[in-house]
């Protein structure tokens, strides 16, 4: 069954169980110069993958007594509607950022003189009208990154998060939707799988598919993102996401699953 079609999924457009519960939202904050922008992929990559490490950070786990100071936002938020808001920063904003306890993930993009490895600060839950003034005055708007290249096809063994090719979005609605993805497929795995998956790094790809290509996936019965249609865009799928598994790789989810 994909992951979007669950009566209780927090992506649905319709209201559910979850809207009765207090609303949080995960903030994401990318750094983007006007001299050196991080290319878009890459962004994009770098938001899902800070979204699994917030998620495993030993700081979100535990309960009662071995509670980490992170938990319960993580447990609230994810007991209500999984929102995620990516906002832009540069220069002092984006030093004013990091003053805010949470992780800022590096992307694999080359420091060049027109631009920058990616840079995303993903911060613990936050009610959805208490965010930290230090990041309620940064903007939604003005996340539009670009390719200087095509990027190259994604290599075996990687997870892949697909993007619908029927969507024109932000970079920032793009990098939500690539979390909401992430943390689908780390919703599908075992205790072991999710450690060998943080101990490797998280290593992931963000394309978009090909219209055969996305059919095939909506298709299928892997974890699927159906977002609500708040902001951007209408309610529909955005992204498709697939484990690419080869032998003995050790973060694949079980047979048994799929």
């Amino acid at each position: 069954m994909s992951s979007d079609s669950t009566t209780d999924s927090p992506f649905r457009s319709e209201r559910t169980i979850r809207d009765e519960a207090p609303q949080f939202v995960l903030p994401l904050v990318v750094r983007i110069e006007k001299a050196a922008p991080p290319a878009r992929t890459d962004a994009l990559e770098t938001a899902a993958r800070a979204v699994l490490a917030m998620l495993s950070d030993e700081r979100s786990l535990g309960e009662g007594e071995s509670e980490g100071e992170w938990a319960r936002a993580i447990r609230e938020w994810q007991d209500a509607r999984i929102r995620k808001v990516v906002r832009r920063a540069r220069g002092a904003e984006w030093r004013r950022a990091t003053t805010l306890p949470g992780l800022t993930l590096t992307g694999t993009g080359a420091d060049t003189e027109t631009s920058s490895a990616a840079l995303v600060r993903v911060f613990p839950p936050v009610p959805l009208d208490g965010w930290p003034k230090e990041l309620a005055k940064l903007q939604v708007s003005g996340t539009e990154l670009d390719d200087p290249a095509p990027p190259p096809a994604p290599a075996p063994g990687v997870p892949v998060l697909w993007l619908s090719p029927d969507l024109d979005m932000t970079a920032g609605k793009a990098m939500a939707q690539t979390g909401h993805g992430a943390q689908l497929l780390w919703w599908e795995l075992d205790d072991k799988e999710r450690e060998a998956w943080r101990e490797a790094g998280f290593p992931l790809a963000v394309r978009t598919a090909p219209p055969a290509r996305w059919r095939q996936l909506i298709a299928g019965d892997g974890p699927l993102v159906r977002d609500a249609g708040f902001t951007e865009i209408a309610p529909g799928l955005t992204v498709a996401a697939e484990w690419r598994r080869p032998a003995g790789d050790g973060i694949s989810p079980s047979a048994d699953r799929r």
